[in-house]
């Protein structure tokens, strides 16, 4: 069973209706990310159908994603009460197996000017996560900056996985040194010749390596969504990278696939 650490079930369903059978077929376990509450509860809907059915589980994740400030036009962080209060809710009945995802995205000057809502959104997270001992679940786009001041609040955590990781080797390296129990997530930016995801997934410890579709949002080249389906060319694609960098383990498909489904159920199982 493979496993797939960050995806958005019902923006991919909306696309793609064959969706959740197709994640059946490829038996893929998932981490759900939802950023709202209709979004969370069709989510929930979906982890209750494979349960009853014993398909691959849904785990169910929930955050205010750090570029809503900026596409919702909120200018204030009192803006996102209800979505916070939803959270602590969540968190406090053991509804979520996870906070994302939360972070910081300031790829555009649009983004760039709710930096200091996103820091406070980012703080708020942290602070509920902590609270009931959850691993969190990044989105981290030109802003590890933002990261490193926070590593003493960070090492507290259970997890702290960046989803589709962009980072340098040696960032990824420093995260790890300063104590910080980080996990690294790579989806189709390896077959998309991202220097930086490939030069990491070949070089970081294969217990603190994960993988994703981020489905529908990272699609090959020339396609139009990523989906479960890309899972097994993903899985390929980190084996021939750990293989051509001299990894010591996880050079073989199925032995990478093998580990990454155990890194996964360590998280949430």
């Amino acid at each position: 069973m493979a496993s797939d650490i960050h995806a958005h079930p019902q923006d991919l369903l909306k696309i793609f209706p064959g969706a959740e059978t197709e994640r059946r077929s490829f038996g893929i376990a998932c981490a759900a990310s939802s950023c709202g509450k209709e979004e969370f509860f069709f989510h929930e809907e979906l982890a209750a159908a494979a349960k009853k059915d014993g398909a691959p589980p849904f785990f169910l994740c929930f955050a205010i994603h750090p570029q809503l400030p900026a596409l919702f036009k909120q200018e204030n962080f009192a803006g996102f009460q209800e979505q916070l209060d939803l959270l602590a809710a969540l968190a406090g009945e053991k509804k979520i197996a996870a906070v994302g995802e939360t972070g910081f995205d300031l790829y555009s000057l649009e983004y760039r000017e709710t930096e200091k809502i996103q820091d406070e959104l980012f703080a708020a997270h942290l602070t509920i996560a902590q609270r009931h001992n959850l691993p969190v679940i990044l989105h981290v786009r030109r802003a590890m900056h933002k990261i490193f001041p926070r590593a003493k609040i960070l090492k507290k955590l259970p997890a702290v996985i960046f989803h589709s990781w962009s980072g340098s080797p040696d960032e990824a390296s420093s995260l790890l040194r300063k104590g910080i129990p980080a996990y690294f997530s790579f989806g189709t930016t390896l077959l998309l010749n991202h220097k930086n995801s490939i030069l990491s997934c070949a070089a970081i410890p294969i217990e603190h390596l994960l993988l994703e579709t981020d489905a529908p949002y990272q699609p090959l080249r020339g396609g139009g969504f990523s989906s479960w389906a890309d899972m097994p060319a993903i899985i390929k694609a980190a084996s021939a990278i750990r293989k051509e960098g001299a990894a010591k383990q996880g050079t073989d498909a199925k032995e990478l696939e093998h580990i990454t489904d155990s890194n996964f159920a360590g998280l949430f199982i």
